[in-house]
């Protein structure tokens, strides 16, 4: 295991320069997770870290070396990719200890290792068994295996359940957690569901377009994002967005743009001061908004029950907003309800830099 370091990072092809200057810090036995949009450069990250690509720069050391210059293979990480990247001709056995083959390792001391690990994986009925013989999930446990076998002292994992449904990467997504609980080793991981990234890391890492916009752990990214992209991209559904303007006539709040008024906590990040007229973005999230009396005139748009809660899209002074509850609901399109945000479990940006205020 070791601790991973990513120092003023930065990553051109040509004139284009597409990492602007990254800097995370990784301890060992740290879960992270890299999220962010397509082409906001984390999976780019990631295979620097490998090795598969060069920096342009910066210094990226593992374990307080600095790996910039050692090839892949010696750099002591092992990858999980997307597309699994088995050998169709080869047992799951086989693919699991191809590395250590190549390496002319003991006889022994490969079987010992491929038996760890498709003990750990549930893999021990298939260890006789081709690619082809297996499911999506059983294939991306035998990717997993095949880096498991070779002890690494870093994780790094591409999108590794992207190709599979919607249940078993939920499956999949506890197998991986409790795999890393269990062996405690340093694991950088990269996907584009936040959900993926809320359930299963110590620390993420939200990306956009080349820069980290904030680093955290999930629930401190989810209760105080830093900015309007963050508050946007962590949470599902999205959180709510209304611009308007601040109001402070002895109790503030924020007057939209289609004149409502919303309301704001009493220690509403950090007071009212600079407040009054000034453009902000006011942010609720949808689990934060609810039916009850002397709420904010809505109409519904569509109804979606899901089971255990319901979403609401409903038009709020002519903007379409989410409202998710947990209690059931008998309402219809063109229905007026009342929505009643939180005021103390409401987000303050500023209108014209994104910032949290």
């Amino acid at each position: 295991m070791a601790s991973v370091a990513i120092r003023d990072v930065r990553k051109a092809f040509g004139q284009v320069e597409i990492i602007h200057g990254v800097s995370i810090d990784i301890e060992d036995g740290e879960f992270v997770i890299l999220v962010g949009p397509s082409g906001c450069g984390k999976s780019t990250l990631l295979r620097m870290i490998a090795g598969l690509e060069s920096v342009t720069g910066g210094e990226i050391a593992i374990a307080d070396r600095v790996v910039n210059q050692v090839p892949p293979k010696e750099r002591d990480i092992a990858m999980v990719f997307q597309n699994y990247a088995l050998y169709p001709h080869m047992t799951v056995g086989e693919n699991m200890a191809f590395s250590m083959k190549l390496r002319k390792a003991p006889k022994a001391d490969m079987d010992a290792r491929v038996k760890r690990a498709a003990e750990i994986l549930g893999l021990t009925p298939y260890l006789e068994r081709y690619p082809r013989q297996l499911s999506g999930g059983q294939r991306q446990r035998v990717a997993m295996g095949r880096a498991i076998v070779r002890d690494p002292q870093v994780f790094l994992f591409d999108e590794p359940l992207s190709n599979l449904d919607a249940k078993l990467r939920v499956q999949m997504r506890t197998e991986i957690k409790e795999l890393h609980q269990r062996l405690k080793t340093t694991t950088i991981y990269v996907t584009h569901d936040q959900i993926e990234a809320m359930t299963m890391a110590d620390k993420i890492v939200v990306m956009h377009d080349g820069i980290v916009e904030q680093m955290g752990a999930p629930l401190d990214l989810y209760d105080r994002p830093d900015n309007l992209f963050v508050a946007g991209f962590i949470g599902s559904p999205a959180m709510n967005f209304i611009k308007g303007r601040g109001a402070v006539n002895g109790v503030a709040s924020v007057k939209s743009d289609s004149g409502i008024d919303l309301p704001l906590g009493p220690d509403m990040n950090g007071g009212t001061a600079n407040l009054d007229g000034r453009p902000v973005v006011y942010g609720i999230r949808p689990e934060h908004l609810h039916i009850a009396e002397g709420g904010l005139p809505a109409e519904v748009v569509v109804v979606e029950p899901t089971g255990s809660e319901t979403q609401v899209f409903a038009k709020l002074g002519g903007q379409e907003v989410v409202a998710v509850l947990r209690e059931r609901v008998t309402v219809g399109p063109g229905d007026i309800i009342p929505l009643k945000p939180e005021p103390g479990l409401v987000h303050l940006f500023d209108g014209e830099t994104g910032r949290r205020l």
